[in-house]
């Protein structure tokens, strides 16, 4: 069996038919690959986490586009584009929170209007769209390894890194971002810990992230969200790295639900909080994190998901929100492709 690492996250199919992707829903028991070719199974996979991660979320959309406008019976370019704009519609209901989703569909959709505004007929403009969903997972891979190369820079030899969720390689095309500094720094021989943090409700840094970065024979260690404090107060801990999903234009950053918490015990404990994320992240938009729609989620994820029995009371109340934003005073810096970027932000 293949290294975690060894298998895209997401990809093509060789008929260029269906998106391959990791079920991340069975992840750490078991490695399934799982072939999407409608929009319906597209729009699930998103929704349901089998796919997931702002950037892998945008490679899918990019190729979910190629996908279905093979699929697409029409006469004349105008009929396509309505009916390829219709699925754009449908698949960007999924998640509303990840920036990247709306980012890819958009710019297929604009490649696709380009294409027909310069005479192209409808083979044309599919050949187009999937040159443009292959860009899509390059760029992804390259912006990857860059954000890397910076966020190195705030990495040293024998340091602890704190992580929440998972922006690793399984979400994106490879190298992760919050993840890419550390695969880069273990590559170069230093010796750095990363801590993993639980995520609750879904689990995402004890499924994911703790099973990649130490399939990648970095040391780990995983802990329960509310022993962030103490590890922190116990002196292991010099940097924390996260991902995003959407960056505000005045710097904050929406993330997983808990992230906000551990910037708050970064900044109590004086440890420097950095955001990783490709420039597509960040939406200037969208002018403060109260204004980032913020998905609610099922209750079931709270109450019974990873148990064997209920373990709540049967028609309980329950507050599940998928992500949570951190103000810009608690973020040391956001690591791009471009660089480490400083307060104050203004994008």
């Amino acid at each position: 069996m293949k290294s975690i690492l060894e298998i895209p996250t997401v990809a093509l199919a060789d008929a260029g038919d269906a998106i391959e992707i990791i079920d991340q829903t069975l992840l750490p028991g078991r490695i399934e690959l799982i072939r999407l070719r409608t929009a319906q199974e597209i729009w699930e996979a998103i929704y349901r986490l089998q796919v997931r991660g702002a950037p892998a979320i945008g490679v899918t959309a990019g190729y979910g586009m190629y996908i279905l406008a093979g699929q697409i019976e029409a006469e004349t370019t105008a009929d396509f584009l309505n009916k390829l704009r219709q699925q754009a519609d449908y698949l960007n209901s999924s998640r509303p929170t990840a920036v990247n989703l709306s980012w890819a569909l958009g710019r297929m959709m604009k490649q696709a209007e380009a294409c027909a505004a310069a005479g192209a007929d409808i083979a044309g403009l599919r050949e187009a769209m999937r040159r443009e969903a292959e860009a899509i997972r390059e760029e992804d891979t390259d912006i990857c390894r860059r954000i890397g190369e910076h966020g190195l820079t705030l990495i040293h030899d024998g340091d602890g890194i704190l992580t929440h969720c998972n922006a690793g390689q399984l979400a994106t095309s490879r190298y992760g971002t919050a993840t890419a500094p550390m695969y880069l720094a273990h590559e170069r021989g230093y010796h750095i810990h990363v801590y993993c943090d639980e995520t609750r409700p879904l689990l995402q840094g004890a499924r994911l992230t703790s099973f990649e970065v130490s399939s990648a024979g970095i040391e780990t260690t995983l802990l329960c969200d509310n022993m962030a404090s103490a590890l922190m107060q116990s002196g292991r801990i010099q940097a924390v790295f996260v991902g995003c999903d959407r960056v505000a234009a005045n710097g904050d950053a929406a993330n997983k639900i808990g992230t906000s918490g551990v910037a708050i015990l970064a900044k109590h404990y004086g440890i420097p909080f950095y955001v990783c994320a490709p420039s597509s992240t960040i939406d200037p938009q969208t002018p403060t994190g109260a204004d980032i729609v913020i998905e609610q989620r099922d209750a079931s994820e709270v109450t019974e998901l990873w148990y064997s029995a209920r373990m709540a009371p049967e028609g309980i109340d329950v507050y599940n929100p998928a992500f949570d934003v951190t103000d810009h005073s608690l973020i040391t810096g956001i690591v791009t492709e471009n660089g480490v970027m400083r307060p104050p932000y203004r994008f």
